[in-house]
């Protein structure tokens, strides 16, 4: 069961349009672009939510899914008034069809999908009988459900520097994301006890773009904090078995494999089987480490201090461990290497809890493509060579051993990516590991294997595959999958509108994240968002800009506790 810590902002813009199309083959709706005062539409929500206080009852999903009753927000617009969403090209994600149809939504003003339109000739019967609709026309870009990030590092409180929540989630919302969750390790002080997760969420309330989720970290002596910090709404623990880099690796230490089972074992005899444990898969080996400072501006001398054994060493941990303890999820992070699939690939199909994330700089960057001095493009694990790569795209398949991708954002400062002047500049082995891609994520795989990308027809992604990729395993890892991850009735009114055949350069400058490095600069991609909606509200459009932080905190609450909540 889950409920939605509700921080949206009180005010919005003096009005609103809603986006349709309302034209076929055949016929051309003639409906004007209309809009709608929203102040007086709030007042009539808020003295909705006044009745509801009064008798205690919280604005919820039918399947139990809703807002506390004591921090209700006021969605604008009047009860009653139902908004269209109508495109000639929308993927449902709801498994009826593979490919776009010509259908519309219709989002109430709670910002949830009560009904979905599946052809041309329902959209205009129902325009021509509901009058109090707003109209836009996307013509022919297509709509899908919203993209879910579940691995992002945010790094507010203590280095907004590096990132922060106004520039990650503007980010996330110009890269087609309306969920993002963020890792536990980077921020000052890390999501490793209650109280840490308190001031994360009071950071983030007023200035979120899209819906933000936590995960809460495991670190050596917080055995205690685990369970209380799953019943205080994180969506679940992340822990590495690798060191973080300085500074944080100070405050968000490595657990080796008996710290990680006595976490598993404190989580059952707590009887506490809620959420999955995520697990950044590498265990430390030994291996030399290059001295030479001009060896060091090479790749190649850091790709030898991250050998494919660390990853395989760590999955067959996992994958013992998903067999002793079945009642628990486990989740690989960030694979980067194909050798590590196979013991993953034994544990799923003897059925183990054990699922797999790669990310979009794996699936679309190479080794031999890395330039000298180019510390942009290291991270943990290390991009590796092509012919790793296709095993991991062959991977991605239906049915195959990695069921989704999400980013691992984690940009830093220029000085400690090593991209200042001086000796350090390009120091592969003194560099920050760290990808900035959120806001590039979509395009980046859509361009290295969508529609054919530059991979053979077998290995291309449909929309299906990006959608099931990107979007709807991310929700179901994260408990998220009952109102977010496809456009359905119940669910929330989530949308990417884009392009899926449009091409553009990537410019560091245009970025809205924090820090603007990033590895894909100066690459064409294909793939461009021209708007995100978030519960049936625009919090982008790519001419207009953005809206107002309107992205709500996402908290899970313990089924056993949820009934004071919610009306079930």
């Amino acid at each position: 069961m889950w409920w939605m810590d509700a921080s949206e902002q009180q005010h919005r813009s003096a009005s609103a349009v809603i986006v349709a199309s309302s034209k076929d083959d055949e016929h051309e709706n003639d409906r004007t672009r209309m809009t709608y005062d929203l102040a007086t539409m709030a007042a009539a929500r808020s003295k909705q939510q006044q009745q509801q206080k009064q008798k205690n009852e919280p604005t919820a999903h039918e399947d139990g899914i809703g807002l506390a009753a004591d921090e209700e927000c006021c969605l604008a617009g009047a009860e009653g008034l139902i908004n269209a969403l109508l495109v000639r090209r929308i993927f449902l994600g709801d498994g009826s069809h593979e490919t776009p149809l010509h259908g519309g939504i219709v989002v109430d003003t709670q910002g949830i999908i009560r009904r979905v339109l599946r052809s041309a000739q329902e959209v205009n019967t129902y325009l021509y009988n509901i009058e109090s609709e707003a109209v836009y026309d996307f013509g022919d870009l297509v709509l899908m459900p919203g993209f879910i990030d579940a691995n992002v590092h945010i790094n507010e409180p203590g280095r907004k520097d590096w990132e922060g929540f106004v520039t990650a989630t503007k980010a996330a919302a110009a890269g087609g994301f309306t969920t993002i969750v963020d890792r536990p390790a980077n921020a000052s002080p890390p999501t490793t006890s209650v109280a840490n997760l308190k001031s994360k969420t009071n950071t983030a309330r007023g200035k979120i773009y899209v819906d933000v989720g936590f995960w809460g970290g495991i670190v050596p002596g917080n055995r205690d904090q685990l369970a209380p910090l799953l019943a205080a709404g994180v969506l679940g623990l992340q822990c590495t078995l690798f060191g973080s880099a300085p500074p944080v690796g100070e405050e968000f230490a490595a657990v080796d494999e008996a710290q990680l089972e006595e976490a598993l074992q404190r989580l059952e005899a707590e009887n506490e089987d809620e959420g999955v444990i995520a697990v950044h898969a590498e265990l430390p080996l030994p291996v030399d480490i290059p001295t030479d400072e001009e060896a060091s501006r090479e790749y190649a001398s850091f790709l030898v201090t991250r050998p494919p054994s660390m990853e395989v060493s760590a999955m067959q941990l996992l994958s013992r461990l998903a067999q002793r303890y079945p009642r628990r999820r486990l989740h690989a992070l960030n694979v980067s290497s194909a050798e590590a699939l196979a013991p993953a690939e034994a544990c799923q199909r003897a059925g183990g809890q054990l699922t797999v994330g790669t990310c979009p700089h794996y699936l679309a960057l190479s080794a031999e493509e890395v330039p000298k001095c180019g510390t942009e493009f290291k991270t943990w694990p290390p991009i590796r060579e092509s012919s790793n790569q296709e095993r991991l795209w062959r991977a991605l398949r239906p049915g195959g051993t990695i069921q989704m991708i999400a980013s691992d954002h984690s940009p830093a400062t220029p000085g400690l990516r090593c991209l200042t002047g001086g000796r350090g500049r390009g120091n592969f082995l003194k560099a920050w590991p760290g990808i900035n891609s959120l806001q590039l994520s979509l395009p980046a795989v859509w361009t290295a294997l969508g529609g054919g990308g530059g991979t053979s027809d077998d290995l291309s992604l449909s929309l299906a595959d990006l959608h099931r990729l990107m979007c709807w395993q991310p929700a179901q890892l994260c408990g998220l999958g009952r109102f977010k991850g496809r456009i359905a009735e119940g669910y929330d009114g989530d949308f990417c509108i884009w392009s899926p055949e449009e091409e553009f350069t990537a410019i560091p400058e245009e970025l809205y994240t924090a820090t603007k490095a990033t590895p894909y600069a100066g690459r064409r991609l294909r793939g461009v968002v021209h708007a995100t909606v978030v519960r049936g509200l625009h919090v982008y459009q790519m001419f207009e800009g953005f809206g107002q932080p309107l992205g709500k905190v996402l908290l899970r609450k313990s089924s056993r506790k949820v009934v004071k909540f919610v009306r079930m």
